[in-house]
């Protein structure tokens, strides 16, 4: 696999076509608007165009109702976006990742014929019986149970249609860095990071890495914006960008929002949900919160959108993995 320095150098001097990519799963929190508002801030600081698109693979999950509510608290915060959303236009449609299964399945084939796949008839429940979690933040790495004993190009058994099984990509031992926008030269092995991982689930439902890079190279994304719990993925996605010959974004992950026991923020936690956040705030205050949370803004205060697309440098952001926000 090719190295994958940077990634900022050759979008040097270009408009940023950044993205938000929810998933409708519940109401928004405030560690959501964070990385809207930061992806926002980019684009618009530099002139591009800014995507909405909904991940909503997860059917049991996701509803349209849940779609409609992040659409109305982006409008209520001044978020617009340029291109995308259930019901926005654009060439790079559609922007619901569960109208696009006909996309992930022509690049599923490509690498299908590329012979770097294989089935896997383990279930997920025998994996954690058997796999102890990874030291430090309980990943669970796939031992390879099911991969050929012999090296790629892998041949597909002529009877796997017979079993129900998911399709895994194998991935070679091999570092893989890249240059994060905020956190710097990162750098990983794929295959130590998580083994062979899920391209097609048994239940024919399509593996999050494949859609998203297949999504963000198709709606021609040159920046992600994301919280730094996704910095390891990026190596697995970097890698599915080698594979697919896609041109590869610049990545900048962000600090996590976190709640008084310093505890990443989930939809669980309604004192910091965009249903509770609209009744206690403007967004003027949240900006002001954010902003300085960000390491944009000196001290909290209130700020209009635009002052704060001003204030914006990706130098300012805090280099820390966690920020605690205090209560009014």
């Amino acid at each position: 696999m090719k190295k994958q320095e940077g990634n900022i150098e050759p979008l040097s001097g270009k408009p940023v076509r950044g993205r938000f990519a929810p998933s409708p799963t519940g109401r928004m929190h405030l560690g959501n608007i964070f990385t809207a508002l930061m992806s926002y801030l980019s684009v618009r600081k530099s002139g591009g165009q800014w995507v909405l698109r909904i991940e909503d693979l997860d059917p049991q999950r996701s509803k349209v109702e849940y779609a409609r509510q992040i659409e109305d608290d982006l409008h209520w915060l001044g978020l617009e976006w340029d291109e995308g959303g259930l019901d926005g236009g654009g060439a790079n449609g559609p922007y619901e990742q569960s109208l696009r299964g006909d996309i992930y399945a022509r690049y599923y084939k490509e690498l299908l014929s590329q012979g770097v796949t294989y089935p896997c008839y383990c279930r997920r429940a025998d994996i954690l019986a058997t796999q102890a979690p990874h030291q430090t933040d309980g990943r669970v790495v796939y031992s390879g149970a099911c991969r050929p004993s012999d090296e790629p190009p892998f041949v597909t058994p002529s009877n796997v249609g017979c079993r129900a099984h998911s399709t895994r990509l194998f991935t070679p031992d091999r570092e893989v860095c890249f240059e994060d926008v905020v956190f710097g030269l990162q750098s990983a092995n794929v295959a130590d990071v998580c083994g062979d991982f899920i391209l097609r689930r048994a239940d024919g439902a399509w593996a999050y890495q494949l859609a998203v890079v297949v999504d963000d190279a198709l709606m021609g994304i040159t920046e992600v914006v994301r919280g730094c719990d996704l910095l390891l993925s990026t190596t697995q996605q970097l890698y599915l960008y080698d594979l697919l010959g896609f041109d590869v974004p610049r990545f900048a992950h962000l600090p996590l929002i976190c709640n008084d026991a310093m505890q990443r923020l989930s939809k669980r936690d309604r004192s910091a949900s965009m249903e509770e956040l609209r009744k206690k705030y403007s967004p003027e205050e949240i900006y002001g919160v954010l902003g300085y949370a960000a390491g944009l803004l000196p001290e909290r205060c209130l700020c209009r959108l635009d002052e704060l697309i001003e204030q914006f440098d990706w130098q300012k952001v805090r280099k820390e993995e966690k920020i605690k926000i205090e209560e009014a």
